[in-house]
């Protein structure tokens, strides 16, 4: 038996302890975190900021602390000059400030109840000094919190706005720190990307959010040795093409029996012709090739291709000089991520102590509907922030679900791990049920609540609707589940029963108002097309047919799919590629379906294929089919546009979609006054495919709800059902693609798992802290280009947490 799981007292056969995780020391962590029961530990040392800390100081100088007269303090608290932590032995910055006012939180009068207490701010007025001979400020953090398990603080950096200064140069920065607390933190900000022409200031800052169950009265930091940096070979934060020196490749791994190749600048290439696979533990040479050199509509590349390569083990790619961090070759790579990703999602429970991390949260946070309150704990916090959507916790619970599904009987202790905590999101969804078709439905929220009822900090605000979109939806997952769970019958006996209930709440009102009715812009289903409103009907009654039998459901079900096959495009645009196949917002054809955050892209392909499964004799099987077989071959069009990389791009936009301005604002919130202008600017750095449609390999976004991994997961997650049902190895392999993108073969050459892998940067968790296996909204373009953007800052809401991004991660992973 494994003699990390007898430490915890877990008896299971030997067979079965091998299943844990590939890797040993993290099936050591698994164990003694009692199964995911309480956090992974964290690996810094393979992150993007242990990396940086290694890079050569070229030349630096001192900002300088010590003169406190330079530095300004305001909101809660106060800021002292102290001796009492120094690492220079002259003293330094002190910021005390209370962790509660006994004041109600307050916010904006549009969601006032999405607030803070206030916050505590230092900063220095730098007087317009020119930085531009340095490329990065340093400096050293001493939290002293008591009682706190995240700690965090919030750097500032400000420019003038400076007529000379032309291009897409930053001209400010907020940038969370994630810190260890009772420790010094060496901390930095690589400011190569910002005008520093003319320097205003920078600052220090902490919003008050609460007290969680062992928070101390106050919050004590100490900040030492603020230092301009030169450093050597600064990070890229935009473009495809990769930084020098540096080989882009999957930091996980790579299949046996698949592609497997990496990526260089091609211009480098003369100075080295080949490269080698070296063995890890051997330092050997196992495989050796030429480079190759590919010209694609992104650049010039130089690519690395050791597909010829079938031998399990752990290896480093070694080019000139260049040699990376080992990876792995094998058949199980991906399982270390999902035990991660499942960590994530644990982390983020709420109503529950979570060792590390929170107590028992927000028992106090109520929904109210005819006089009937219902507490909001439970499910999982959405993101970074402590905010909760039922939707949201829906689809985290139906991709557990179906990654469960996948593993039983072949991983059965993270099938049964992953069963668990769909059990948990599955209650929240249950409990938030008014019964009458009205739901709770969401909240925004930044502080922790004392849980008791009566106090000051109570919130009964959670919004509460009836809506035919989420009903619906919510009927599928309440559906699956029924077929999928086999631990507790009378539960799927319940869940069978409420499905019927929720599809018929939301056929009600279907057939009252039909689609629409979206009343919440900050819920991510107000963006829902008509197409996909429709395509969902069709998956939930399929799902219902499936479970009852009642041809009732199929008979709906082909009957509402009708409607998306109107909206999808047959006839190939006018261009040389003739591209086809994507899916209208409605039968209008004004607007094609985008996604510019949350996405459900993959929810036409659910559709149509349980459609051809669960009705094989039906008069439009064979249309279902041509549709599925087109919307695939719609996705392999769109691949050569990001090569060599294999990030599906956003897709087909036309030039003029902002007339229709229903659809334009419910995708884009907030919009700016000159949003039609941007629109056409940021569809202009497309590719041209035609007079009147281009090809987009990010998103059209204006706001702040920015960031493509749920977009371009949910496309691979549409690619690989496709793949599946047509036994169509490419598209499999598109999504496979997804997933290489997303653990570091990207331009930035870094993982956005914490944890996996190599190269992950700290990421906006600043309720939560940092967490193993957080997952971002994702890489974002940069200003109007059509370019891929990941700087160091770590801000929302690109950098920020977000468990859909994890439940697309698992879902993904289902498919395989």
């Amino acid at each position: 038996m494994n003699r990390w799981l007898l430490l915890i007292g877990i008896s299971i056969c030997p067979s079965a302890a091998a299943q844990l995780a590939p890797d040993a020391e993290l099936e050591k962590q698994i164990a003694q975190s009692g199964l995911i029961h309480s956090p992974l530990p964290l690996d810094d040392s393979r992150s993007f900021e242990a990396k940086g800390l290694e890079k050569k100081v070229l030349s630096s100088r001192f900002v300088g602390e010590s003169n406190l007269k330079d530095w300004t303090h305001s909101g809660w608290g106060q800021l002292t000059f102290s001796t009492e932590k120094t690492l220079s032995g002259n003293g330094n910055l002190k910021m005390v400030f209370p962790t509660f006012t006994g004041k109600r939180a307050t916010g904006s009068p549009g969601d006032s109840d999405y607030a803070t207490y206030g916050h505590c701010r230092i900063q220095k007025e730098v007087g317009g000094e020119n930085w531009e001979t340095f490329n990065r400020i340093a400096f050293s953090i001493y939290p002293d919190c008591e009682g706190a398990r995240v700690v965090n603080l919030d750097f500032s950096f400000e420019n003038a706005a400076t007529p000379a200064q032309t291009g897409t140069n930053r001209r400010s920065a907020s940038h969370l720190i994630n810190l260890k607390n009772r420790q010094w933190n060496r901390c930095f900000l690589d400011l190569d990307e910002f005008q520093r022409d003319k320097v205003l200031r920078i600052g220090f800052s902490c919003s008050i959010k609460g007290k969680d169950r062992t928070t101390g009265d106050q919050s004590v930091f100490y900040i030492d040795g603020i230092e301009l940096q030169q450093i050597e070979n600064p990070e890229i934060v935009s473009g495809w093409m990769p930084a020098k020196n540096t080989v882009i490749y999957s930091t996980t791994g790579y299949e046996l029996n698949h592609p497997k190749t990496a990526i260089i600048r091609f211009y480098e290439v003369k100075h080295s012709q080949s490269f080698q696979l070296l063995d890890a533990s051997k330092n050997l040479v196992v495989y050796q090739s030429d480079i190759r050199p590919e010209k694609t509509t992104t650049g010039i590349f130089g690519i690395l291709d050791f597909t010829a390569f079938n031998q399990a083990g752990e290896y480093r790619l070694k080019w000139g000089e260049t040699i990376t961090p080992p990876f792995s070759i094998g058949n199980r790579i991906w399982e270390n991520s999902l035990w991660r990703v499942l960590n994530f999602i644990f982390c983020q429970r709420c109503g529950y102590p979570v060792p590390g991390k929170h107590g028992t949260c927000h028992l106090d946070l109520c929904s109210e509907h005819k006089g009937q309150k219902i507490s909001y704990a439970g499910g999982w916090h959405d993101a970074g922030d402590l905010s909760q959507q039922t939707l949201q916790t829906g689809d985290v619970t139906y991709a557990l679900l179906e990654l469960y599904k996948n593993l039983k009987g072949k991983n059965d202790l993270l099938a049964g791990r992953l069963l668990e905590e769909a059990g948990w999101g599955l209650e929240f969804i249950l409990r938030n049920r008014y019964g009458d078709g009205y739901r709770a439905s969401s909240m925004g929220l930044l502080i922790w609540q004392d849980g008791i009822f009566g106090t000051l900090d109570d919130i009964t605000s959670v919004r509460v609707q009836n809506l035919a979109f989420d009903n619906f939806l919510y009927a599928a997952y309440e559906a699956y589940a029924a077929i999928t769970m086999d631990n507790d019958p009378a539960l799927c006996e319940y869940l069978e029963k409420v499905a019927k209930e929720d599809f018929e709440f939301a056929l009600q009102k279907h057939n009252e108002s039909g689609f629409g009715g979206f009343l919440h812009l900050y819920e991510h289903s107000y963006n829902t097309s008509e197409s996909q409103y429709r395509a969902t009907m069709s998956w939930a009654a399929s799902l219902l047919y499936q479970l009852t039998g009642d041809r009732h459901y199929a008979t709906l079900a082909a009957e509402y799919i009708r409607y998306t096959l109107d909206c999808q495009r047959k006839e190939p645009l006018n261009n040389p590629n003739g591209i086809k196949g994507f899916f209208y917002r409605d039968r209008s054809r004004k607007s094609i379906v985008h996604y510019i955050h949350q996405s459900r892209e993959q929810v036409y392909m659910q559709a149509l294929t349980l459609l051809c499964e669960t009705q094989p004799q039906h008069p439009d099987y064979r249309q279902w089919v041509k549709a599925i077989r087109l919307y695939g071959d719609y996705l392999k069009s769109l691949m050569p546009y990001t090569a060599p990389y294999g990030m599906l791009p956003s897709g087909v936009y036309h030039l003029e979609e902002y007339k229709d301005a229903e659809s334009f604002n419910h995708l884009h919130l907030f919009p700016p006054d000159n949003a039609a202008e941007l629109y056409m600017e940021q569809v202009k750095k497309g590719v041209p495919l035609d007079d009147e449609h281009y090809l987009k390999r990010f998103p059209v976004w204006f706001g702040i709800f920015n960031g493509n991994t749920a977009v371009h997961l949910s496309m691979g997650k549409a690619a690989a059902i496709c793949g599946n049902f047509l036994q169509d190895k490419e598209l499999l392999r598109i999504g496979k693609e997804q997933m290489e993108w997303t653990v570091g073969k990207n331009p930035f050459g870094q993982s956005l798992i914490y944890g996996e892998g190599w190269n992950y940067p700290q990421m906006d968790s600043f309720s939560s802290g940092e967490i193993t296996g957080e997952m971002p909204v994702g890489i974002r373009s940069l200003g109007n280009e059509d370019v891929p953007y990941w700087p160091q800052v770590n801000n929302a809401c690109y950098k920020e947490v977000w468990v859909t991004s994890a439940g697309k991660w698992l879902s993904l992973q289902a498919e395989y």
